[in-house]
């Protein structure tokens, strides 16, 4: 076999949630392909979720490029476009080797194999950087796919798992290729669509949050890159790129204390000219209270903690490790820092009802974050909670796994209800939000009347926001002009196809 073409490629895959505020680069992909082309081989990156391609275009790319290897990755909601994408690979070359990785696929490899060995030949569990390009060797070399760690493949009737890979741990060493990425289409339009950038500055998660599946794919490990080498990285997007804005893909960017203090030092000594957006756990806010103002200084403009639920028996069992007055804490400390703040509740358990539903929508008011997010339960099938929840799974449709669509059916409550209950929270909510819109400082009420725009005409809240505005009596003005403004636009020539639906990462 003699393997030297690579395609990365992203499945087609759109659902509802993330998009609708920009579009995101699969930085993963960034750092394989660098490891891919260090080790010799030539690679296409691309992004056909972030492209909104279609199948004809993807074969199109695929036929061009002739790879002789395609690599797709696979969250939960998107794992059945991710085998579909392997099977239209096989179907124009045969002789296509076909690899899929990330979380899903690093956990459901049996069932994935069982199932589609006919169009899968490999599974990356783990890192890919270092286990993909020693796979294509030992192709090429002819030698047994047995003795690579972290692989899972389909021999002699039945499913073969390699032992474990082991955790990169020099992250400051690994290639990248930020010169494989389409730029133009990677945009954040809560900053009048600013150049936007997924970058990671460490990898890991040392919680044992029950219902998610970052602890379960590091382990509970963590591991950084130097606070120089990643401030380096973004004077590097900004200046060769245009990035403006960066995102954190890390689960908790502010960890280490002393490395998060130095990390902002650096962009405000260097004058760093990138916007930071980045998620972080409650319990760092609470512990950074004193340093909240250089967070805002150093360009950290927006953050998501987690709350999850309103209540603390709900909190308990997803193992959150937080009490539910430490949440309405941490909100305060970044509003009080003019930092955007974003939280998100999860809803749909078996137990909820249309009142307690509306319960934790009061709670939210009175957290009092800029965005709230009203998400369904996902139970993904690795996770330590889906052995409680699988009595009340109803579908095992994977892409209805989105955080979106519930796949929980409660106790007391029809899906229909629960669907309908997710939405009136959203309206709820921010109904509450736009009318008080006046108790921010101006450059919130900018950011939030962009966030509404973005809501009417780009998301997949745009029904209940357009029905939330037909009901506000008490609207600023500034929000009234706004729709005024949507409504004349709807009848205009732009329309976004893109409405409603996006990926989940």
């Amino acid at each position: 076999m003699s393997i030297k073409r690579v395609a990365l490629i992203t499945p087609p895959y759109h659902s509802g949630v993330v998009e609708s505020a920009g579009t995101w680069l699969n930085v993963g992909f960034v750092y394989i392909a660098g490891s891919l082309r260090a080790a010799g081989y030539e690679v296409d990156y691309y992004d056909a979720m972030s492209l909104w391609h279609k199948w004809p275009e993807i074969q199109k790319r695929i036929e061009d490029f002739r790879p002789d290897v395609i690599a797709t990755t696979s969250f939960t909601a998107s794992i059945v476009d991710a085998v579909k994408l392997c099977a239209l690979a096989k179907k124009i070359d045969p002789r296509i080797v076909t690899v899929i990785g990330n979380v899903h696929a690093t956990f459901c490899y049996e069932e994935l194999l069982l199932g589609d060995h006919g169009v899968l030949d490999y599974v990356v569990r783990g890192e890919g950087e270092e286990i993909l390009p020693m796979l294509l060797h030992c192709l090429n070399a002819g030698d047994d796919p047995k003795k690579v760690p972290g692989l899972a493949f389909w021999r002699d009737g039945g499913v073969v798992a390699t032992p474990k890979a082991p955790y990169i741990q020099n992250l400051d060493q690994l290639p990248t290729a930020w010169d494989l990425v389409e730029w133009p289409i990677y945009s954040y339009r809560a900053k009048n669509n600013a150049r936007l950038a997924i970058v990671s500055s460490s990898r890991g998660c040392q919680q044992k949050c029950s219902f998610c599946s970052q602890q379960l794919f590091w382990s509970q490990t963590w591991r950084a890159r130097s606070p120089e080498n990643f401030i380096a990285e973004l004077e590097m997007l900004n200046s060769k790129y245009g990035v403006q804005v960066a995102m954190l893909s890390d689960e908790i960017p502010t960890f280490d204390r002393d490395r998060w203090v130095r990390i902002l030092d650096l962009m405000l000594e260097r004058q760093v000219p990138v916007k930071l957006l980045l998620e972080t756990r409650v319990d760092d806010i609470l512990r950074d209270a004193d340093i909240m103002d250089k967070y805002r200084e150093a360009g950290v403009e927006h953050i998501y903690v987690g709350v999850e639920a309103g209540n603390q028996v709900t909190l308990d069992m997803f193992k959150k490790d937080t009490e539910v007055a430490q949440s309405k804490q941490a909100i305060d400390l970044i509003n009080g820092a003019d930092i955007v703040s974003e939280t998100s509740f999860v809803l749909g358990m078996p137990d909820d009802t249309s009142e307690s539903i509306a319960e934790t929508v009061e709670l939210a008011k009175h957290y009092n974050p800029d965005m709230g997010f009203f998400l369904a339960i996902a139970p993904w099938p690795y996770a330590e909670l889906y052995s409680e929840l699988e009595p009340y799974v109803a579908t095992k449709d994977y892409r209805k796994y989105n955080l979106v669509e519930p796949v929980i059916k409660p106790k007391n409550m029809t899906m229909q209800e629960l669907e309908l209950e997710l939405g009136k929270a959203s309206q709820k909510f921010y109904m509450h939000k736009f009318q008080n819109l006046h108790q921010l400082s101006p450059w919130k009420q900018e950011f939030m009347l962009s966030v509404l725009d973005i809501f009417i005409n780009h998301s997949y809240l745009a029904g209940q926001m357009k029905a939330a505005m037909k009901e506000g009596k008490e609207m600023p003005e500034e929000v009234k002009k706004l729709l005024r403004s949507v409504k004349g636009h709807a009848k205009g020539a732009h329309v976004d196809h893109h409405i409603g639906v996006a990926p989940i990462p």
